[in-house]
């Protein structure tokens, strides 16, 4: 699947605010997600996130 940046993704795991829902802000070699929740910014490398994610809500 292909991934854009500002695309909405739910994961596997919830954040511990609760939420699944992150954005994406940054896509290439890594991932740089945006809690929907409390706005927390995570960066992960390709596969890792690749594996975390299960689909594209928007």
């Amino acid at each position: 699947m292909e991934y854009n940046v500002g695309d909405i993704v739910r994961t596997k795991k919830q954040h511990p605010c609760g939420s699944k829902l992150w954005e994406l802000t940054r896509v290439g070699v890594d991932f740089k997600m945006k809690c929907l929740g409390c706005g927390h910014v995570v960066v992960l490398e390709r596969p890792k996130a690749l594996k975390a994610i299960t689909k594209k809500e928007r």
